[in-house]
């Protein structure tokens, strides 16, 4: 909820929860394109665990307005999120576990992760959580690459890295459309392996090209 002071947070939490929204997805936010770091809002959270534990406060009938102090409990199923190739602000890949476990232990129900594009990345990450004492379910998020500028905005946006192998069949397209040929094949892998390996669930960022991802459900 970037932008949005606490009780503003608050406000929208007990909106979704009048609607019947029992699934939330707790994300600090990025920062502005003119700023260099995160700033929140004015009596915002700067961190992600701190917003977890608001939503954690609701789930326990804690609110903020006072006249709510005996509301009903709300029952949110939160997620968080986690980055097999680390978040790009950890100096290193055992704190950002830190901060991870930080956020489980808060009361994150289960984690969703940064996209990535090879499969040995993530069950790589998964092992370190076990190892580390993160033991909720961990959601693969996956992305379709659908044009030849993904092959250096990926990177560099969202810090991770594409296989030689991807890279070199999209480097090989004459045009967008091959390359979202090439995507959808490859996420159709990705999802087939990750399947037969007994994940949770899949994550798929569709991105404006919901296309490509409907047709990798129905061919899975």
């Amino acid at each position: 909820m970037r932008g949005f002071s606490v009780m503003e947070t608050e406000d929208a939490l007990i909106n979704l929860n009048y609607l019947g929204i029992d699934n939330v997805l707790v994300l600090r936010g990025d920062a502005a394109k003119n700023e260099t770091a995160f700033i929140p809002q004015p009596d915002g959270h700067l961190y992600a665990v701190d917003l977890l534990k608001q939503v954690v406060d609701l789930n326990n009938g804690v609110y903020l307005e006072e006249e709510l102090l005996n509301s009903r409990k709300t029952s949110f199923c939160i997620g968080v999120a986690g980055y097999p190739e680390k978040h790009f602000e950890a100096p290193n890949m055992q704190t950002d576990l830190a901060y991870l476990k930080a956020k489980v232990d808060a009361g994150a129900d289960y984690i969703v992760t940064q996209m990535f594009f090879d499969n040995a990345k993530y069950y790589s990450f998964v092992e370190a959580c076990r190892a580390n004492g993160i033991n909720v379910p961990i959601v693969p998020g996956l992305k379709p690459v659908y044009s030849k500028k993904q092959l250096t905005i990926l990177p560099k946006i969202f810090s991770i890295d594409l296989p030689q192998e991807l890279s070199n069949e999209i480097t090989k397209c004459k045009n967008n459309a091959e390359v979202e040929k090439v995507g959808e094949d490859w996420l159709l892998a990705q999802s087939q392996d990750l399947k037969k390996n007994g994940v949770p669930g899949l994550h798929y960022y569709t991105l404006g090209k919901p296309g490509i991802v409907a047709n990798v459900i129905r061919r899975l």
